[in-house]
């Protein structure tokens, strides 16, 4: 396998296929560490070429295990395990690493419903490992910018919030595990929970939540946390459109208005998994605790009853049922 450099790391990956996979390759290679191997069931995985060439790859959930165990023999320690699967394996593979004898780092959200959290927990005190959730926009620089704005204003103030989150997705996505709730957590978790973290980070707990939508391609609500009161707005839509001036902007379009102030959360997202795994490498991630407010946020968010839109509704939100596209 090579040798490694008193500062390296082994690791392993589950998902290698997937949207987010690449973005883990590079961190890890941007790090300084080595992938020893990779696990998913479909085979179009080149990508790994252009980081880790030499990695062994097994589409076989078994014989990938059989391999870790027999690295293990061999005295080839893995150190982490990568967790980039679909939503709804994230709880196994975690498990998998920590009996593995490797702390995890695993991609959002890290289980679908709160309580799954607790087990996870046990697994760590029995094993001694640690579950590393990946909260990267806590990195981003708007995010940073943002959270100070907060954290510098009077203690007493309540914002008022407009979020919008476009993107756009096909009818593959919803033929995929992701168009599946049961299996992705729907559009507010899968889509919606990096934003639900940075918002419950820095504006605090929930007092009230309001949902109007959560379809297939959209999702709306409104919020109210410790300092803010909350209008958002999510889609996957890719015909919805941002009046801006005498422009209309396209997905994607992520953005948190503060009063007048615009924070734009459109761009920077390149180097974030790596900032990531630097500080997980040092021992600074962050928790299976830290994850746990915004994943039970997304879990009340699908489970609510909806509501009739008012005057806390998001502009792009409306009443208007969306054909599923696969709908005749």
């Amino acid at each position: 396998m090579g040798d490694l450099t008193p500062t390296q790391k082994h690791f392993a990956l589950l998902g290698a296929s997937g949207y987010v996979a690449p973005r883990h390759m590079r961190a890890i290679l941007e790090s300084g560490q080595k992938l020893l191997a990779a696990y998913d069931p479909f085979d179009s995985v080149g990508i790994i070429d252009r980081y880790f060439p030499e990695a062994d790859f097994f589409t076989e959930f078994e014989r990938f295990d059989r391999h870790i165990e027999k690295l293990r023999r061999r005295g080839i320690k893995t150190d982490f395990v990568s967790v980039c699967s679909p939503n709804y394996l994230h709880d196994a593979h975690c498990r998998f690493g920590m009996r593995a004898g490797a702390d995890v780092i695993c991609e959002k959200p890290v289980v679908l419903n709160p309580w799954n959290l607790d087990a996870l927990q046990e697994i760590e005190q029995e094993t001694g490992k640690c579950i590393f959730p990946i909260l990267q926009l806590r990195y981003h620089p708007t995010v940073v910018a943002l959270k100070d704005h907060v954290d510098n204003a009077s203690k007493g103030d309540i914002f008022d919030i407009t979020l919008t989150y476009l993107t756009s997705r096909g009818k593959w996505y919803h033929a995929s595990w992701k168009g599946n709730q049961s299996m992705s957590g729907g559009i507010a978790t899968n889509i919606g929970i990096h934003f639900f973290d940075i918002l419950l980070w820095i504006f605090g707990n929930v007092r009230d939540n309001i949902v109007y939508q959560h379809s297939h391609d959209r999702a709306s609500g409104y919020l109210i946390l410790d300092r803010a009161r909350i209008k958002w707005f999510l889609s996957i839509d890719g015909s919805i459109r941002v009046d801006k001036g005498h422009a209309q902007i396209a997905p994607p379009y992520r953005s948190l208005m503060l009063g007048d102030e615009q924070f734009d959360f459109t761009e920077g997202f390149e180097n974030l998994h790596t900032r990531s795994y630097e500080k997980i490498l040092r021992r600074e991630g962050f928790s299976l605790a830290d994850s746990r407010p915004a994943i039970q946020l997304a879990h009340d968010i699908r489970n609510a009853t909806l509501h009739q839109t008012d005057q806390n509704t998001h502009p792009l939100a409306d009443n208007v049922k969306r054909k599923h596209p696969f709908d005749r």
